[in-house]
């Protein structure tokens, strides 16, 4: 484990494992989670609804499945992700799709994007809100850099009919509850829905925010 490495705010200690793929196992980990979680990937893409010639910010990038979702959409694609072995994987699909020029895949974190202010249409984080270091500056950073009138996405596994897997890792409610009062806190409105696969927080930068 690094001694550099990101620390979960809900777990209170750094990220490991799943939650930070690195060193011989990670293209196992990533590979895994590209397998397990193709079918909440897809109900948070189809709940984002990206549209041609948008720019997209995907937190947590992982291997790159929704990376991948969006550049076939016609989006020009960003994202931040802490694991760089992650950042390989994801990066190497995705130059099966499309030039360099429309993804920048970063190592980063929701806190520190490292993208410029007003830059993206959407920002999408799947299965990774937990990991955050921070709710609050995460969500600030996020406010940050989406346009005025983008649109935020964040999911979690949970949903009316979720997998096996998902329901050993569903958050409780009073957790539930954080998340999205953290994103009113900042956004200053916010939803969470529950859909098939996961629990989805959604937001939107207003044109005065």
């Amino acid at each position: 484990m690094s001694e550099n490495a990101p620390k979960s705010w809900l777990l209170d200690r750094p990220l490991t494992g799943f939650a930070l793929p690195t060193g011989r196992w990670a293209k196992l980990m990533g590979w895994f989670m590209g397998r397990g979680n193709l079918a909440e990937q897809r109900e948070v893409f189809d709940t984002v609804a990206i549209r041609t010639d948008e720019r997209v910010l995907e937190v947590g990038y992982g291997p790159g499945i929704l990376v991948e979702y969006f550049l076939r959409a016609g989006a020009t694609v960003s994202g931040v992700d802490p694991s760089p072995d992650m950042r390989e994987m994801a990066t190497a699909r995705a130059r099966k799709v499309v030039h360099s020029a429309d993804v920048d895949l970063r190592v980063g974190t929701a806190e520190a994007t490292t993208f410029p202010d007003e830059t993206f249409d959407a920002v999408v984080s799947v299965n990774n809100v937990p990991m955050w270091s921070s709710l609050e500056a995460g969500f600030a950073e996020l406010h940050r850099v989406l346009r005025p009138g983008g649109r935020l996405v964040v999911a979690w596994h949970g949903g009316t009919q979720p997998t096996r897997l998902a329901k050993g890792l569903a958050l409780p409610e009073d957790v539930l509850d954080r998340i999205v009062d953290a994103m009113r806190d900042v956004f200053g409105d916010g939803e969470r829905q529950r859909l098939g696969q996961v629990e989805v927080f959604r937001a939107t930068r207003t044109a005065g925010g």
